[in-house]
């Protein structure tokens, strides 16, 4: 089995910053790719930003220049360091990883349970 924990979420006034914290175990053969997703009341899930292993990454138009994403490929985890934080940006962030586990030949998606992110006006 895979298990993905993410951490950081909270309470933050407008203009500032939070840090989320992924971390992917288990039965794991590769890591794809690891992303972030948020899903806020009434809203469809959209993505947010993703790391690819081999250092690529991507973001949604609504966060470039505010979020950063980062991987650390030795510990399986991902972070996403989000700043200038507006009040849209509530929402549950989901942490993603696209990987291949030591039972399936081929990637899967796998989710974390969610960590809230509240941002006050």
């Amino acid at each position: 089995q895979v298990q993905l924990v993410e951490s950081g979420g909270g309470l933050v006034q407008a203009g500032g910053s939070l840090r989320l914290s992924c971390a992917a175990s288990g039965s794991i053969s590769s890591i794809n790719s690891m992303a972030w997703y948020r899903q806020a009341p009434g809203k469809e899930r959209e993505r947010v930003a993703v790391f690819y292993t081999g250092g690529a990454t991507d973001y949604a138009a609504f966060v470039k220049g505010r979020f950063t994403i980062s991987g650390d490929n030795a510990k399986n985890t991902v972070y996403l360091q989000m700043n200038s934080l507006k009040p849209e940006d509530t929402a549950v962030y989901y942490c993603n990883a696209y990987l291949v586990t030591l039972y399936e030949l081929r990637p899967l998606d796998y989710w974390g349970k969610g960590t809230l992110v509240t941002v006050s006006s």
